[in-house]
């Protein structure tokens, strides 16, 4: 199929930017309520493949339209796109936007609509539906699968240099979820995310935090210069390292490459921080990580944990984040969490600012787009469309509420007399 006049595919520097136009706001401006999912009858053409039939069946379950005329319908551009999609389902998805096969307007909008709730056990239900699983299955045997050269993407993707999150991110490289409720510019509202934690630990001029998995010190550099705090911060990352050590020069705190279940100090924290890192732990060592924690924090310490989460326990992620972004990564459920918790900490607030990641996704997005042109040329097309895909993706995520971002602040004896929840 020949693309249409809607097309983002292979664009290069100074050219519209992929998914959504260059430049565009942060705030997102479809973040509003959807109707009531109407599921319609797709419309299908005589020749059709199997897999052509099940997609069109599955998308019609969800609002989107194959070829439709809406920001949000995909637009297909190679019919390869159908089989890659019933064969490997969120991983095919993803590789063939990454391979150019297909492409839509408002990408964002796409996941909004395909990750709500309703959507997907629309789509559940769906698939028990013989006239949907039969042609499934003939497609997934028609011939064998042909080993991914996306991957080749993802390698690069792993050694990734700052540039690049230079260039997406905010002045003091939060890459973390933005708190919105008073902040009109991504630079406003990460310090906004900041100073709500040093306020939630009631920090204090000298006290000393530990902040595992502290990215290139964004939160300890925030803490030393406004609150007067001192602090040792753990990363897995070299690059990290070697940027924090140069942004962090002159402030009493230090940034070590160093794995958290290796790290060792002589004398316990006033606090303890983990903002965005939990992610990455595993459910198998949740409890491990928060005896790490625990044995680190004074007995009258708060210890304040931030993470994406998610609504139903799992043990794994999306394949294509899996693969692409994130290996090894998963979302912890409240389940899951409260499992590792209990015995150890005593839980005095849980706050859910899951509804501000979709600006702040969006904001990276446009800051990433304004600067392509100038990026290094190994950023090439076929990783801003990886790119574009990963922000996108996951905008539409929390928008749709299929995952939340959780603060979740824990004592070791409890608060005597109670915790003071600050928002």
């Amino acid at each position: 199929m020949m693309p249409t006049s809607r097309t983002y595919s292979s664009n290069g520097p100074g050219r519209p930017g992929l998914g959504r136009a260059a430049g565009a706001p942060a705030r997102s401006d479809g973040g509003g309520r959807l109707p009531p999912l109407e599921p319609t009858r797709p419309v299908r053409h005589r020749g059709a493949s199997p897999a052509h039939c099940v997609v069109l069946e599955l998308a019609a379950h969800t609002g989107l339209a194959i070829d439709g005329p809406n920001p949000w319908d995909i637009q297909v551009h190679d019919e390869r796109f159908y089989k890659r999609v019933v064969r490997s389902g969120s991983l095919g998805l993803g590789e063939s936007y990454v391979d150019g096969w297909w492409d839509a307007e408002r990408l964002d909008e796409t996941f909004h609509r395909l990750l709500r709730p309703d959507a997907r056990a629309a789509v559940r239900q769906a698939t028990r539906n013989p006239w949907v699983l039969l042609p499934a299955i003939a497609a997934a045997i028609a011939g064998k699968v042909r080993p991914s050269q996306a991957f080749e993407v993802g390698e690069r993707h792993y050694d990734l240099g700052n540039d690049l999150f230079e260039a997406m991110l905010d002045r003091r490289m939060v890459y973390t979820c933005a708190y919105w409720a008073e902040a009109d510019t991504l630079d406003a509202a990460q310090e906004a995310k900041l100073d709500l934690v040093c306020r939630k630990l009631g920090l204090q001029p000298g006290d000393r935090v530990l902040d595992v998995g502290c990215g290139w010190g964004s939160f300890l550099a925030y803490a030393a210069e406004r609150y007067g705090a001192r602090g040792v911060g753990i990363t897995v990352s070299e690059e990290q390292v070697a940027l924090a050590s140069a942004r962090l020069h002159g402030l009493p705190v230090e940034v070590r490459l160093q794995d958290y279940r290796a790290f060792e100090e002589p004398e316990p924290f006033d606090h303890v921080v983990s903002l965005g890192m939990f992610e990455h732990v595993g459910v198998k060592r949740y409890r491990t990580f928060l005896d790490v924690v625990r044995r680190h924090l004074k007995d009258d310490g708060l210890v304040l944990l931030h993470t994406i989460g998610g609504n139903h326990s799992a043990r794994s992620t999306d394949p294509w984040i899996e693969r692409y972004i994130f290996p090894n990564s998963m979302l912890p459920s409240i389940q899951q969490i409260g499992r590792a918790v209990e015995g150890r900490f005593v839980m005095e607030d849980w706050h859910n600012l899951g509804a501000h990641y979709d600006r702040t996704l969006m904001a990276w997005h446009a800051n990433v787009e304004r600067a392509w042109a100038s990026l290094p040329a190994r950023y090439d097309d076929r990783f801003r469309r990886m790119w574009t895909y990963y922000l996108l993706q996951c905008a539409g995520l929390f928008r749709a509420r299929g995952a939340q971002l959780w603060q979740v602040v824990l004592s070791k004896n409890g608060v005597p007399g109670g915790y003071t929840s600050v928002r």
